[in-house]
């Protein structure tokens, strides 16, 4: 017997709602993309009419119709509404960073604790299907003595459909280093320090210590220019180096796996995942200890 498929509401109606999380909600097996609530009930009323969902003006009112939320707003917009939810029992598909304060994603990781819900973080490097032939490969060779990692994005131009006040305000450092930090965490080991700074154009470097000894550096920036866009990273050790994949070419497949697999723990009752909640927790974690030595280092 099948069964029902796990009714699902989007919070977001923007552009990475539009790309990314309503095709995947909608394509995902044993999901229904039921529920959009937006902050703009018009952009609310119009997604949910391409998907043929119900669109809600009030969030309790959509938490009480689903089983699930998925998040695609800013990290201090998702955090509470997402704390509520799992408060109300709903599982959750969230984005990094959770927030963009300690307090922030300690209180939402407490509340799916309290909740007994399942959650996943969609750190997209984690859910990309070449990233993680190549994490397998890595991990199982093991013996690696450190990594480097830089990404250097384009979402400050003018002309990018990413250039939103969350970002502008927080930068590379909150919007593609948790990704680089998720990733290299799982290579080399849980992050038990960082050390970090600022340069020019929205450039920021942390330094990660891993626990088992090794370490790795990243440099991360949203305002290099369209020629210096791009993704590099390796893991590397005296046996040579180890190259980690492309960028997912469209984060739809990624996404979808990430949905399947809380699909999954939902059905099976589990909460734990490598990317919940409390993962992404501990990854802001470094995130905002590395925004709290950058602040000091500035002058005056």
């Amino acid at each position: 017997m099948t069964s029902a498929p796990l009714r699902f509401g989007l919070v977001g109606t923007g552009y990475w709602a539009h790309t990314a999380h309503a095709p995947a909600l909608a394509s995902t097996e044993g999901i229904e993309l039921a529920a959009v609530w937006g902050r703009d009930p018009r952009a609310a009323a119009a997604l949910a009419a391409e998907y043929r969902a119900t669109a809600y003006e009030e969030i309790e009112a959509m938490l009480a119709a689903v089983d699930g939320v998925a998040f695609a707003v800013p990290p201090d917009v998702q955090a509470p509404i997402a704390a509520a939810a799992a408060r109300a029992g709903k599982h959750l598909l969230l984005e990094k960073p959770l927030a963009t304060t300690d307090a922030g994603a300690d209180e939402l990781a407490a509340a799916v604790a309290e909740g007994q819900v399942a959650s996943v973080v969609f750190f997209i490097l984690r859910f990309w299907a070449e990233t993680r032939a190549w994490l397998a490969e890595a991990t199982a060779h093991g013996g690696w003595t450190g990594g480097l990692a830089s990404w250097f994005g384009s979402s400050l131009l003018e002309s990018s459909p990413f250039n939103t006040p969350w970002r502008r305000d927080k930068g590379a450092l909150w919007d593609l280093a948790p990704h680089v930090v998720a990733l290299l965490w799982a290579a080399l080991g849980p992050v038990t320090s960082v050390t970090a700074d600022a340069g020019p154009a929205d450039v920021s470097y942390l330094i990660l210590h891993h626990q088992g000894g090794a370490s790795s550096a990243i440099t991360v920036s949203q305002n290099g220019g369209e020629a210096a866009v791009g993704f590099e990273a390796y893991l590397w050790s005296s046996a040579g180096r180890s190259m980690v994949p492309r960028l997912p070419p469209d984060p739809v497949p990624p996404l979808r796996t990430a949905l399947t697999e809380l699909a999954g723990n939902i059905r099976a009752g589990r909460t734990e995942h490598p990317c919940d909640a409390r993962f992404g927790r501990d990854v802001g974690h470094v995130v905002a200890e590395a925004q709290r030595q950058i602040l000091a280092r500035r002058p005056g």
